[in-house]
């Protein structure tokens, strides 16, 4: 049986999501999602949410990142983490299991 390793999630990432729940009126879970789709064949999808029996559940400075049991196979050993730059700011993951990636981030092939 292969060892998947879950997903890293950085202190920078945790330290946003403490900062948008702080301004909720009730604190959520960052989810990470893979679906089909996207213009290099899966799209990430990052959401707020309730955490599910099933979900992987990452937990750092008081929050809460989650992964579907179908999306982590494909975001093993994948890290989490929160970019500032001139063009904005947004949740980016890396993903060493992607072949490729578009130029807007959020979809790759593998």
């Amino acid at each position: 049986m292969e060892l998947t390793l879950p997903p890293k999630v950085t202190e920078r990432a945790f330290a946003r999501l403490a900062e948008i729940n702080e301004a909720a009126e009730a604190p959520k879970a960052l989810r990470i999602a893979v679906e089909g789709g996207g213009c290099s064949g899966f799209q990430y999808e990052i959401t707020l949410d309730e955490p599910k029996a099933e979900d992987l559940v990452i937990e750092g400075s008081g929050q809460k990142v989650i992964v579907d049991e179908v999306s982590l196979p494909f975001l093993a050993d994948a890290t989490l983490d929160y970019s500032e730059e001139l063009i904005g700011a947004r949740f980016v993951i890396d993903n060493p299991n992607a072949s490729a990636s578009c130029g807007c981030g959020t979809s790759f092939s593998m």
